[in-house]
C-alpha cells in the first residue's frame, strides 16, 4: 500500500485479532493513506436499517467522506474511485448466495477493473465451513443484488474465494490481491475457529443466527408472516 491513495469498503465485523476496526487501524498506520470509505447495506457501522438506501455522508470518527453502495448507487462511480489507487474490501460474509455483501463486492470490483483501480480483498472465514453445499443454482433470469452469482445458494467459499472466481470469469485483467487467512481449514464451523462473534448485519447478532440464516432467510421472498 505504500504510496498509494487507499479506499476502504467494510463494517463492523471488519476487525483485527484485537478488536480494532479495520477503520480505525488504516487510520492510526503511518504506512497507510486512507482517503475514504466505502459502506455496503447496513452502512459502516451496521447502524442502517434492512433495505433502506443510505445516504453518502462524512465519517463522524475520521472525518473521512463516506461513499454508500447500498443508496442511490450500487456500484462505485467514476468519482469515488477517482479519488483512490487501491481499494480495500473487508467484509464478513455468512456464506449465503443472498447475504448481499457479497453482490456488494462483486459490484466494486467490476467498476475497480472498469477503472484501472487496484483490488485488495482481506480474507475471512466462512461462518458454515468450506465444505456444506445446499440448494439449487440461479436461474439467470433471476439475478439480482440478492443473487448475483451463478453458485449454490448455500455456496461453501470464503470472500476471498468468491472473489478470486469473480476475476477468473468475469474481470481476468483486474489487479487483484487476496490476504489469506492463517490458521482456517475448510472443515471448520465458525465456533472452530475461536474468534469473537461480531455482528456482521443488525439481525445477525449470534452465530446460531447465521446457521439457521439458509432456511430462514427464504421466509422473506413468500406471504408468510
Amino acid at each position: 500500500l505504500n504510496g498509494k491513495k487507499v479506499g476502504l469498503l467494510t463494517h463492523p465485523a471488519g476487525r483485527n485479532g484485537s478488536g480494532k476496526s479495520t477503520v480505525e487501524v488504516f487510520r492510526d498506520s503511518s504506512k497507510v493513506d486512507l482517503v475514504a470509505l466505502f459502506g455496503p447495506e447496513h452502512g459502516i457501522y451496521g447502524d442502517e436499517k434492512a433495505s433502506v438506501p443510505v445516504e453518502d455522508k462524512v465519517d463522524h470518527r475520521t472525518g473521512l467522506p463516506v461513499f454508500s453502495l447500498y443508496g442511490k448507487f450500487r456500484k462505485p462511480t467514476v468519482n469515488m474511485l477517482s479519488k483512490i489507487d487501491a481499494l480495500i474490501i473487508d467484509l464478513q460474509d455468512v456464506g449465503v448466495r443472498c447475504y448481499t455483501y457479497v453482490s456488494c463486492m462483486r459490484y466494486a470490483m467490476e467498476a475497480c477493473f472498469e477503472n484501472g483501480v487496484e483490488v485488495i480483498i482481506l480474507d475471512r472465514p466462512n461462518p458454515l465451513g468450506g465444505e456444506k453445499l445446499a440448494g439449487p443454482m440461479i436461474d439467470q433470469q433471476w439475478m439480482s443484488y440478492v443473487g448475483a452469482f451463478p453458485m449454490p445458494f448455500v455456496h461453501g467459499m470464503t470472500i476471498g474465494e468468491i472473489a478470486r472466481y469473480l476475476k477468473s470469469t468475469f474481470y481476468p485483467d483486474l489487479p487483484l490481491h487476496i490476504i489469506k487467512m492463517e490458521g482456517w481449514e475448510r472443515h471448520m464451523y465458525f465456533e472452530q475457529t475461536q474468534l469473537p462473534w461480531i455482528l456482521s448485519s443488525p439481525n445477525m447478532p449470534t452465530i446460531n443466527t447465521a446457521c439457521v440464516y439458509p432456511g430462514m432467510c427464504l421466509l422473506e421472498g413468500t406471504h408468510i408472516s
